[in-house]
């Protein structure tokens, strides 16, 4: 055989060889990027399980805000219902959520103006386990967002940016907040 066409062959195994392990890179990513956004849906799950429990415990006691209770209400239920759904994108997963959290941080002001709510060990309780799973939250959402980085990284750069659009890998969506609660909330006495 002549020593070109070993040559040849050679160069076309190394690079099948490295296209293949790209593309399995690839599809390794974005498996972990559907993991890592499985996690966020499990705690969300969670938290939504956990609201009607702190909204009826607060109701008790601060029966007059019933707009705080209404907009928590239908926030959680928004948020069940975009989960439900196996068509909703993430970017209209992370607004229905975000719009859960503010209505939550509103139940949770409320409260506050209550002490002998903040003395029930009950809504006490339900409070810690809501802190807790905020916590967990949060750290899922930056767990996903460094596996997305890792992912919309590897799409963009050469060479495997060529396997990526052979085979028409898609960027994955950021969880970010929502711009309202970007603002530096104004605190008054």
């Amino acid at each position: 055989m002549n020593i070109a066409v070993i040559i040849a062959i050679v160069v076309v195994v190394l690079i099948v060889l490295w296209a293949v392990g790209a593309y399995n890179g690839l599809v390794s990513l974005r498996n972990r990027v559907k993991n890592a956004w499985s996690q966020i849906d499990v705690q969300l799950k969670q938290r939504a399980d956990l609201v009607p429990n702190l909204v009826e415990t607060v109701k008790g006691y601060a029966a007059h805000e019933s707009e705080v209770f209404t907009q928590v209400t239908q926030a959680r239920n928004k948020a069940v219902q975009v989960a439900a759904d196996p068509n909703t994108e993430p970017a209209q997963r992370i607004q229905a959520e975000n719009d859960l959290s503010r209505a939550i941080f509103n139940l949770q002001a409320t409260a506050e103006a209550y002490p002998q709510l903040q003395a029930n060990q009950n809504f006490m309780d339900l409070q810690s386990q809501l802190k807790t799973l905020e916590e967990k939250l949060a750290y899922a959402r930056q767990f996903y967002n460094d596996v997305v980085q890792k992912y919309n990284t590897k799409i963009e750069t050469v060479p495997t940016n060529i396997i990526a659009s052979l085979f028409h890998f898609k960027q994955a969506d950021y969880y970010q907040i929502a711009e309202a609660d970007r603002a530096v909330p104004q605190v008054k006495f």
